[in-house]
Formats: C-alpha cells, structure tokens, sequence
C-alpha cells in the first residue's frame, strides 16, 4: 500500500504543477499527455535501472568507495595542517573518542577537494562528452531546446549556478519556459561538491547513501524540466530564440593541469565557508525560534517548537510521497527545514533521529526528497547569479525567482515519489 501511495503522489505532483501553471489555457491536452508520460517515464526507467540492474546496483558500492576515499585523502591533509583537530593523534588523554569529531575540520574540507577535482576534470575534457551525450537524451525525450538540455545535464556536476554559465551566449534570447526550467533544474539537484559531504553524513544511516544522491540528481533532471513546462509553459519571446543546439563555454578556462587545481581550491574555499557559515546561522535562527516561540506558549503550558510547526505544514507533501501517516510529522519537519533554511541542516537532523522515528525505507524516500537545491537561501544565490549572467532579463529573472523554489521542491518530491513507488 506505501508503493501504491507513492504513485499517486507521482500522479498529484504533475496536477499540483499544472494548478500552479501561469498558462494553462496555452496547455493542450497533447502536450500534457505527452510531457508528463515522457518525463515519468524517463524517470521510472532510469530509476529502475539504477535500483534493480545488478551492474548499477554495483556501481553503488563503487560510489561508496570512492566517497569514503576522497574523504580518507581530504582527511590525510588536513591532519597534516591542523593535527588532532582534523582526527590525527591527540597530544592528551582522550576520555570521550565519540566526542572528539569536529565537522569543519573532519567533514566539511572533502568540498576542498572535490572541487579541485572537478575543475581539473573540465581542464582534461573528460566532463564535457558526459554532459552532452546526457543534455542530447533529454533534447529528444523532452523536447527542450539544447541550451536548455545542456545545462540540466550539468546541474548533475556542477552547481546551480555554474551550469547555467556553460550556456551562457544563449540566455538572452532564451524563452521564459526555457530559462524557468534553467532555473529549475538547478534548484531540483545538488552540485557535486557537496553531493559527497552529504553521503558522508548519510552513510551511517542509509547504506549506500553516495550511489543513492547520485541516482537523485539523475532523475531529478527530467522532473525538473516536466514541471517547469507545467507551470511555465515555453512561449516565445520578442526576440527569435535559439535555433543552435548549444555547447559548453568555459569562460576564463585554465591554462594547465596546476591552474585547474589553483582555480577549483579557490572556489572551494569560497564554498566551504559559505556553507560553514550558513550553518552556523541556520542552526542560530532555528534556536532563536524555538526560544521565541517557548517564551510565548510557556504561560499556557504549550510545548511547541520550529520543527513541529514545520512538520505539521508539510506532512500531507510527506505523506504523498510515500511516508506513513505515523511518521509524516517527523519527515514533514525535515522537508520544512530544507525548505526553509537548506537540504544540509535537513541531513544533519536526519541522520541523527533515531529508527522509531524514521524507518530505513523512510530514510531512503527522504534521502531523495531533501535532494536539492530549492530553499530561500538558494534563490538568492541563484537570482543574483542568473542576473549578473544576463542583466537585460533581471526582471524576468526576478519575477521566476520565487517559483523556482516551488518547482525544485515538487521535483525533488517527484524523485522520492519514484524511488518510494519502486521500494517495497
């Protein structure tokens, strides 16, 4: 029954899109059969095959492996800088070895790397035949322009804000369908700096978490470009759009294999303090709410905190992706939290709740759903990265801003309603 309550939420999610369409009068009955039946099946598909296919459940463990070992290789230098503090040998007695893991030190300088390695990857070209052999299949399936279909198939690399970069000569004259499911697509995924601190956080509680967010950001993908198309349909603006099938810029590329790392350190430690930093306030402003709301209820005896308000207003989303009613307050939390401060502050929550809480198939549907980018955090990064690429549009940037949350968001719902349609 939990599998058939997954593909229903895969049913609502698409309606709950099309109710929220800027155009439905535009929307012909063909192009909504065809559009969801695509994306869906897209989805299913490469879903299916990631989760069941004895080579990809392979792959999997391969992931696994090679998230533990980029850590391992994070952890090596960082030892070597900080000493004890990153995990080397401790100059004292050490009472409390549980309580000796300090997360900016042993966690968080995996993004150092990964971003370094990434950077270089573009530098050798071995990047670019992935993301257009990937933005081709969505191309044909989707019917999304190529500029369009190039940089969703980024989003699963790279971050929201850089996929769009690699287009960049064609968002001027991009439709605003098109560059709504731009948006979108990089408020639907995660870039892959951080997709290997999250697996890191989630392994312990959700076995093969790197395989896992990999398939996520796949499948995320053709969700994101699905809705989009919902809600704003791809109607042509003043100027003629695109007819090129687009191509990957790098704008500034490296000179050598040394520049690439230089390059991708520097940006790493741009990222890593800024998610050093967000979380440090996120886990502020959660506290701060919860004394404020204590400080109201107190005199009426009332025991109500952030978490609990959040988990009651995202439940019934909770529930139709496939989370039993007797743990939708605890999953509806950890959507809110995502939503509203960001999906790492959601990871930490989760993986610290305990197995009554939250079941292992739970745990799975909700490793998918917390996925992504869309929180309000996000837009400001996004709209301000949107606008500096094409200040000519900051208006019509700005006004897709707030929706892109929305679409992200029932994306990533969309990707946990699959995975909980397909997990017993």
């Amino acid at each position: 029954m939990l599998q058939v309550q997954s593909a229903v939420g895969l049913l609502l999610i698409p309606l709950i899109a099309y109710a929220l369409s800027e155009s439905r009068k535009s929307l012909k009955a063909s192009f909504l059969v065809r559009t969801i039946a695509a994306g869906l099946a897209l989805q299913i598909v490469i879903a299916a095959a990631m989760l069941n296919i004895p080579l990809f459940r392979a792959a999997f463990d391969w992931a696994g492996g090679l998230v533990a070992a980029l850590q391992q290789a994070s952890n090596t230098g960082m030892r070597l800088v900080f000493g004890y503090l990153a995990g080397g040998a401790q100059p004292f007695e050490t009472v409390r070895p549980e309580a000796s893991f300090i997360l900016a030190f042993q966690a968080l300088p995996v993004i150092l790397l990964i971003s370094a390695l990434s950077k270089l990857a573009y530098h050798w070209g071995l990047l670019q035949p992935v993301v257009r052999a990937t933005g081709r299949v969505l191309q044909k399936t989707l019917g999304v322009t190529g500029p369009v279909a190039i940089s969703a198939a980024a989003n699963i690399l790279v971050g929201m804000v850089e996929a769009p970069l690699l287009v960049r000569p064609y968002l001027l004259k991009m439709s605003r369908g098109g560059l709504f499911a731009t948006m979108t697509a990089g408020m639907a995924g995660v870039a892959g700096t951080v997709l290997a601190l999250y697996a890191t956080i989630l392994e312990p509680v959700v076995p093969g978490a790197a395989g896992h967010l990999i398939v996520a950001s796949v499948i995320s993908v053709p969700a994101a470009l699905m809705l989009s198309a919902l809600m704003v349909p791809d109607m042509p603006t003043s100027q003629p759009v695109e007819k090129e099938d687009g191509d990957i810029v790098i704008e500034n590329p490296a000179s050598s294999s040394m520049d690439a790392i230089a390059e991708g350190t520097r940006e790493g430690i741009s990222l890593l303090v800024s998610v050093a930093a967000m979380l440090v306030v996120a886990v502020a402003l959660v506290a701060l709410a919860n004394q404020v709301l204590g400080f109201v209820v107190s005199p009426f005896g009332i025991s109500l905190t952030f978490e609990k308000i959040l988990g009651w207003l995202f439940s019934p989303l909770a529930f139709i992706i496939g989370i039993p009613w007797a743990e939708c307050a605890a999953a509806g939390s950890l959507l809110g939290v995502k939503t509203v401060l960001n999906e790492f502050v959601a990871y930490l929550q989760m993986s610290a709740l305990s197995a009554d809480v939250l079941g292992p198939r739970s745990r799975l549907i909700m490793t998918y759903a917390l996925c992504g980018f869309a929180n309000l955090g996000s837009l400001g990064i996004l709209v301000g990265g949107m606008v500096a690429m094409v200040p000519q549009r900051r208006a019509e940037i700005v006004s897709l801003g707030a929706k892109t949350v929305i679409s992200g968001t029932l994306s990533t719902l969309m990707t946990a309603a699959v995975v909980g349609a397909l997990t017993p």
